[in-house]
């Protein structure tokens, strides 16, 4: 079953803390079948299934709605509408939690808002929920609130209609889009929009959906934004969604790479790069409008593709405004804090919990620091910027560890898979041998590495980048040998 397209449909009710409605969910069919699986929190109510507008029998249980066809349904197109309503599971500690956040500002206004990276969108409205499996022809939506609050949602407005104390506003995206982008958020805001022009020369509007209370905080928020923006497209190309929008929401939550409207709740908190207001948070999150929802793990084993090269591109940010000692500082500091206790990739077809360890953030963006070491700039940044850009690798195709396995090998010339087993595939560390022969000579081994790797090494004579493998290389130094001070690999070192 290929998901072609959703369409949501939902009133909001906030005295009940509920949501009524439908989704549609057009799809193609590779072959025939009589039966169709969605995923649901079972926290629901489903009321009625069609398929192709025909009322059709189902089971709903264990976060499963089934379909039992009542005739077979051939391959090809079909078109299943789940009318449903209830009260949706409610975030516990957001967004770490998932779940739906009824809140209200200092104002008394309504403020909603929704978290679904990790449980997905089944959360709220059922789907597919695989990574492997997004809507190519991406998604309307339409949410009803009162008419004192204003929704913001994916793509592009299309339209307000009012209608009584209600209004409704129809959101569409044409991107594909995965599943947990798939949400919107209310509240009493106010859109505050710039245009901003790409690094490739397109117009984009840039907006801020802001609580009106922070409306006077917008202008320079959106200031921090754009250097953010720039920073960004430097290393990764252009802004993936110049057809629709960039946009931020402020949430009651902290945070979360949502497809062109990341939700914003850092509360302005800004530090100092460069001497200038920096808010990582959102540089974190924007970051994912790349590595996340342009590029897109098939599974979520290959989480660390998101996480990792995203927060790579955090330190990259560090590098423009404050230069390469705080670049290299930036991973040193970094280092001490893996907990290494399992791998960052543990094979095929876990879940999402089992995925999501903190090592796929750190220690996944320290394997692209190790990258560029081994490949040098020349090569990396524009290799990097490839991979993200090329239509093989984004969009409508997905992606798994193989393919940045086998592309930064291409691209570097030689085979990398021996440094990806021993960092994304295990916990073993770099393992340096130094054997002090005669006098000032020491033998310099790697005893877990098949490839050899360009290290620095560091003598009485100062430091040069040498090449080490297996067999070793012999060096003269008056000290003994230090290794990788600048710490561009996770190592761990012997002295004999």
């Amino acid at each position: 079953m290929d998901v072609r397209h959703y369409t949501i449909s939902l009133n909001v009710d906030f005295a009940q803390r509920s949501i009524d409605g439908f989704t549609t969910i057009d799809v193609i069919m590779a072959q025939p079948t009589h039966v169709l699986l969605f995923d649901l929190l079972d926290s629901l109510n489903v009321k009625q299934v069609l398929v192709n507008n025909k009322k059709q029998p189902f089971e709903y249980k264990d976060n499963l709605i089934r379909v039992n066809m009542n005739a077979e349904l051939p391959a090809g197109k079909a078109s299943v509408r789940v009318i449903y309503g209830g009260k949706p599971h409610v975030a516990r500690r957001p967004p770490w939690d998932d779940g739906f956040i009824w809140a209200k500002d200092s104002t008394g206004h309504q403020w909603m808002a929704i978290t679904a990276e990790g449980t997905g969108g089944k959360l709220y409205f059922p789907c597919k929920d695989h990574p492997s499996d997004e809507p190519n022809e991406g998604v309307d939506m339409f949410i009803t609130v009162p008419k004192d609050l204003v929704v913001a949602g994916p793509g592009l407005l299309q339209k307000v209609t009012n209608h009584g104390d209600k209004a409704t506003f129809h959101w569409k995206t044409n991107y594909t889009i995965n599943n947990y982008s798939i949400l919107f958020n209310v509240g009493d805001f106010a859109v505050v929009t710039r245009q901003y022009t790409t690094v490739d020369g397109h117009t984009v509007p840039l907006q801020f959906y802001v609580l009106k209370e922070h409306e006077s905080k917008a202008a320079h928020h959106l200031d921090v934004f754009e250097k953010t923006i720039h920073e960004q497209e430097k290393y990764f190309g252009e802004y993936p969604w110049a057809k629709e929008k960039i946009a931020i929401c402020e949430t009651p939550h902290l945070g979360m790479e949502h497809q062109t409207m990341n939700a914003y709740g850092n509360k302005f908190k800004y530090t100092k790069v460069g001497g200038e207001d920096y808010d990582g948070l959102m540089h974190h999150e924007f970051g994912h409008e790349w590595w996340g929802n342009k590029v897109t793990a098939k599974d979520w084993a290959d989480y660390w593709i998101h996480e990792g090269i995203c927060t790579y591109g955090d330190a990259l940010y560090v590098r423009e405004f404050e230069g390469e000692a705080a670049y290299n500082k930036y991973f040193q500091n970094a280092s001490f804090r893996f907990g290494n206790k399992i791998p960052i990739v543990m094979g095929k077809d876990i879940d999402e919990e089992a995925a999501y360890n903190g090592d796929i953030y750190g220690k996944g963006a320290f394997f692209m620091h190790t990258i560029r070491y081994i490949m040098g700039d020349s090569l990396f940044f524009p290799a990097l910027k490839k991979f993200v850009t090329s239509p093989k690798y984004t969009y409508d195709n997905l992606v798994n560890t193989d393919d940045v396995q086998q592309f930064f090998s291409q691209e570097s010339g030689r085979d990398l898979k021996p440094l990806f087993d021993l960092y994304i595939r295990s916990i073993d560390k770099l393992d340096v041998h130094i054997k002090q022969l005669s006098g000032n000579h020491y033998l310099i081994q790697l005893q877990n590495m098949t490839i050899p790797l360009p290290i620095e090494v560091t003598t009485n004579e100062g430091t040069k980048r040498m090449i080490i493998d297996q067999k070793g290389l012999l060096v003269s130094s008056n000290t003994v040998p230090e290794i990788d001070e600048d710490t561009f690999y996770i190592k761990k070192i012997t002295i004999e």
